[in-house]
């Protein structure tokens, strides 16, 4: 089983490998602005990302999910470390929020993931590829350096993102806009079938090759044209460490006196929950980018990132989740299995305790140019098309969530297109539970699925249509279920059908409103002897 396993992971080892240093150069910069932005030493950020990689790809039941800090907390964990005074009080919430993740696995709570209809989901998706693009600009133009927001998206900074994206072009800088430009110019023909086609150019990811030009691109315009080089701070910035072993030197642990604090348990639950719905909602999200359309298992998924966050709080990390964004860049690069996301985990070990000084010289824009290349490709318009193709009952949810997800955050603009998908779902069921079909005086009542007390109302309205004199057949061959409810309005009918002339054949009504077999019988015969 094992040897079986070992081949699968060799089998796509070359696809594996350049995905993981995409993802890797593309959750660098992310790992250290979300610390930044959640007021956490930056190390922190790291860790988690490298907990994310390491241990959590290998537990997770996800091929293909990336996980990490997630941009998701960081108002939460910026205000948590406010509230307890102190980061090591927040390391603690941590490792119980782990706890509860763990347990939430053990009890199945994964479940909640199956809940979201699939047009809800995909304008999730697409609203991220919007919310990418948006975020994405202003460092394509060397307009802004705060990577803070870039994988963020909360009321509070949707405005200034919009914002942002105005001012962006009023302080464009050439060398950026020629980095991200001829980036986003050699993703495209990567992505083109003849591209794809040559054998050699298959084996190198289009996004190395867009870090390899942004690196080359600046190396020789600082030194032949300094005006169409970029700046300093328009580069990854990485703290270099002069030995590997000064990496451990960063390590923070909790202080398990905290325990006491009240405020710390309702730290902890609060990231247990949102670290478990995003988590969930990604999961969801990565199945439906999968090519091969695998199906994680969410139980085991709520456990691993327990886990992961149990480790990462111990070690002083910030929490982390499955994150989408990550996920995207990886299956947009050619990941294929877990080995993808471990790669990225032990790149970014390496680049911290080696290769920090080096990376260093990455500008910003070109991976800029990558993450506006998968939030195209989250966001495509024929996406747009296709579920207005498909008809308001789908289109409605899909835009309404990407609408709302632009206009609040991710889990505000979920439950809005939650309710609105719900809507939709009960309007469908309850249209195609009943049908009435006339044929000249005859009518065909049908009862095509479970009917529930929700169709009385449908029913008593196709009562009313059935004339005088003509005759009935009620076929309730294809449901399971029939409510009370929905009988009490039958048997009504029957009771006053022959003042009518009406006649009425009854085809498999009763004993499926879960009352006993014999009662049902009597009734039927009473209504015999009545007509």
């Amino acid at each position: 089983m094992i040897h079986k396993h070992a081949q699968y992971y060799f089998r796509h080892i070359k696809d594996d490998i350049p995905a993981g240093i995409v993802v890797f150069l593309v959750a660098l910069p992310l790992c250290l602005g979300i610390a930044l932005a959640s007021g956490a030493p930056l190390f922190s950020g790291l860790i988690a990302g490298l907990i994310g990689g390491l241990i959590v790809s290998w537990l997770s039941g996800s091929q293909l999910c990336v996980s990490g800090p997630a941009a998701g907390l960081t108002v939460i964990v910026f205000n948590a470390i406010e509230s307890l005074g102190s980061f090591q009080g927040l390391l603690v919430a941590c490792v119980l929020a782990g706890l509860i993740q763990l347990a939430l696995g053990y009890l199945r709570a994964g479940i909640i993931g199956a809940f979201f209809p699939s047009a809800v989901i995909e304008g999730m998706l697409a609203a991220i590829g919007l919310i990418l693009i948006i975020k994405q600009i202003p460092h394509a133009t060397g307009y802004d350096t705060s990577y803070e927001g870039d994988e963020s998206y909360m009321k509070e900074t949707a405005h200034s993102s919009f914002m942002e994206l105005v001012d962006a072009f009023g302080g464009i800088s050439p060398g950026s806009v020629i980095i991200s430009g001829v980036a986003l110019l050699l993703l495209i023909l990567w992505g083109t079938p003849w591209f794809k086609k040559q054998k050699l150019l298959k084996l190198i990811p289009g996004p190395l090759i867009a870090v390899l030009w942004g690196v080359g691109y600046n190396q020789i315009a600082t030194q032949f044209a300094p005006t169409w080089a970029v700046g300093a701070k328009h580069l990854v910035s990485l703290p270099v460490s002069q030995k590997a072993t000064d990496f451990f030197n960063n390590f923070m642990f909790p202080d398990f006196s905290y325990l006491t604090n009240p405020q710390v348990y309702v730290v902890a639950v609060t990231i247990a929950i949102i670290a478990s719905l995003e988590t969930l909602l990604s999961l969801e999200a990565t199945d439906k980018l999968d090519p091969l359309k695998r199906i994680a298992p969410t139980n085991r998924e709520l456990k691993a990132q327990g886990v992961g966050n149990i480790i990462s709080g111990l070690l002083g990390g910030l929490p982390i989740t499955a994150v989408i964004v990550r996920s995207a860049a990886n299956i947009n690069a050619g990941g294929q299995t877990r080995i993808a996301c471990f790669t990225h985990g032990l790149f970014l070990l390496l680049s911290v305790m080696y290769l920090a000084y080096y990376l260093n010289y990455i500008p910003l824009a070109c991976l800029s140019a990558i993450l506006l290349h998968t939030g195209y490709k989250l966001a495509n318009p024929a996406l747009f098309k296709k579920f207005y193709q498909k008809g308001m009952s789908q289109f409605l949810p899909f835009a309404i969530t990407v609408l709302a997800i632009l206009l609040t955050d991710l889990l505000k603009g979920m439950a809005i297109g939650m309710v609105i998908g719900l809507f939709f779902v009960i309007k469908a069921n309850y249209s195609a539970a009943i049908t009435l079909i006339q044929d000249g005086s005859h009518y065909v009542l049908s009862f095509n699925k479970d009917v529930s007390f929700l169709n009385k109302a449908l029913l008593r309205k196709f009562i009313l249509r059935i004339e005088a004199n003509s005759t009935v057949t009620i076929d309730a061959s294809k449901t399971k279920f029939i409510d009370h409810d929905i009988l009490e309005t039958v048997e009504d009918f029957l009771a006053t059908a022959s003042d009518d002339n009406i006649t009425v054949e009854v085809i498999d009504l009763y004993g499926k409103e879960k009352i006993k077999k014999h009662e049902a019988l009597v009734v039927l015969n009473e209504r015999v002897d009545l007509s």
